[in-house]
């Protein structure tokens, strides 16, 4: 079957399709990212090996009051972690890794903390976590 407008070329009981309807532009564009693609490669490698390489991360916003809370939980509760903390406010790809993080764990809001690259969600998850003692068993 040939794509509609397509003409074959028959000789010899053989049949050719010409050259160009194999090199279209739109497959020469699909091996080249679009910048767009490009920074959203970039948000994701940052945000991924920022989960990998560090006990504790708090994506974060500096004026919310729920991070400040949850930050304020580790410096009482295990002031002897370090935790990682990434303003997202403060930070010139802060919307693009929020968008990164809603499509990683399903949750749009922040605080966003990982503990040994465990999604633990937000503030209040991590207060209750921390109730039942399941916050220092992470940190083990």
């Amino acid at each position: 079957m040939l794509a509609h407008g397509a003409r074959a070329f028959r000789t010899n009981s053989r049949f050719f399709l010409p050259f160009t309807l194999f090199s279209s532009s739109a497959n020469a564009q699909s091996s080249n990212p679009s910048a767009r693609q490009l920074r959203e490669m970039s948000v994701k490698n940052r945000v991924e090996s920022t989960i990998s390489e560090n006990k504790v991360v708090v994506f974060s916003k500096s004026y919310c009051p729920y991070c400040r809370r949850a930050k304020s939980l580790f410096a009482t509760e295990f002031p002897e972690t370090e935790v990682t903390v990434v303003e997202l406010d403060e930070d010139s790809e802060g919307s693009d890794i929020q968008a990164y993080l809603a499509q990683k764990t399903g949750q749009s809001t922040v605080p966003n903390i990982f503990i040994n690259q465990k999604h633990i969600g937000g503030s209040d998850d991590l207060a209750g976590l921390n109730r039942v003692g399941g916050v220092k068993k992470l940190l083990l």
